[in-house]
């Protein structure tokens, strides 16, 4: 049996990371799961030096261990932030420390695949950055604007139905409860001198039927056509009322979405569709850490497994 370790960087409560986790169990693959953010330095304990092959020693987690230079697969989820107890200055340093000091190690493993690299993930989370890659592996995009002029965005939606959305999907909070902000028309006359105050992304509206989530996994495509309600603009806002099919992928849509990957060396992406009536594809965004499993469940997508072959066969001789 191969005892190379698996990580799984993650938040202490994560049942998408759980799925993955008890799969690789149910195949006797090691797995060690930590939250760097939360468990170092209190909980874990590195111990890193350089070797003539890459890092070597050891990271503990309580009574887990892993060989640094044996680990065969990072799955990077969605670990918290780094933090530190004490003064303001000193827990500002200490948490830049441990971020390029842990976070450094750990994205630098010899032989490691990563699924994916916070580096990569990080890069490929800037939507410019998203828009122009889709564009130039041959998806089709909605026109968009991205603006601090009033008066630019003023323009651009008097000329066709237009739909703003935020740039960064961060937290908000709306009377002490977590909210989302979600794509919303913008309707000619409601921009103001507010839009000076920061970047804003201005998108044509596609006239849509329905929606497509697309996750990829390596170079395995798993696609599910979501419909919403009438009158939904974003779906993420109306979970309770969406259906949900398995739907075949286009060939040419597939094998763009992998060279998407490639071009931000990421080993996974949940992309998201709109879907015409004539059947087109237009490409909206791609969330390079975007959640799946109710997905799974809802379409009896094997996203799961997917996950856990790329983990359990780690990096190839080419990677």
């Amino acid at each position: 049996m191969d005892g190379r370790p698996v990580l799984v960087s993650t938040q202490h409560e994560d049942a998408t990371a759980d799925l993955v986790i008890a799969e690789l169990n149910r195949r006797r693959v090691p797995v060690l799961r930590f939250d760097p953010g939360r468990d170092f330095p209190a909980r874990a304990v590195l111990a890193a030096r350089t070797g003539l092959a890459g890092w070597e020693g050891r990271l503990t987690v309580g009574e887990r261990t892993a060989d640094l230079a044996a680990v065969r697969a990072l799955y990077h989820r969605r670990p918290s932030t780094y933090a530190a107890d004490g003064g303001e200055q000193a827990a500002r340093f200490a948490v830049q420390e441990n971020r390029r000091g842990l976070g450094g190690v750990l994205g630098t493993l010899p032989g490691c695949l990563y699924v994916s690299h916070p580096q990569a993930i990080a890069r490929a989370e800037y939507k410019p950055a998203q828009l122009d890659a889709a564009i130039r592996e041959g998806l089709t995009v909605p026109a968009t604007l991205i603006t601090n002029d009033p008066m630019g965005a003023e323009e651009f939606c008097a000329e066709r139905p237009t739909i703003y959305k935020p740039l960064h999907a961060g937290a908000y909070d709306v009377e002490g409860e977590p909210a989302g902000i979600w794509a919303a028309p913008a309707e000619p006359g409601e921009t103001d001198g507010a839009v000076s105050h920061s970047a804003h992304l201005f998108q044509a509206q596609v006239p849509k039927v329905a929606d497509v989530r697309v996750v990829v996994v390596g170079e395995q495509v798993f696609s599910a056509r979501i419909t919403a309600p009438p009158g939904v603009v974003d779906w993420r806002a109306d979970y309770q009322h969406l259906t949900y099919e398995p739907v075949a992928c286009p060939d040419g849509i597939r094998g763009a979405l992998v060279l998407f990957l490639a071009r931000f060396g990421l080993s996974f992406g949940a992309f998201d569709f709109a879907v015409t009536a004539d059947g087109a594809w237009w490409f909206l965004e791609v969330n390079p850490n975007g959640q799946w499993a109710w997905l799974e469940e809802a379409a009896g997508l094997p996203i799961t497994h997917a996950i856990a072959d790329l983990l359990e066969n780690g990096a190839g001789e080419d990677d």
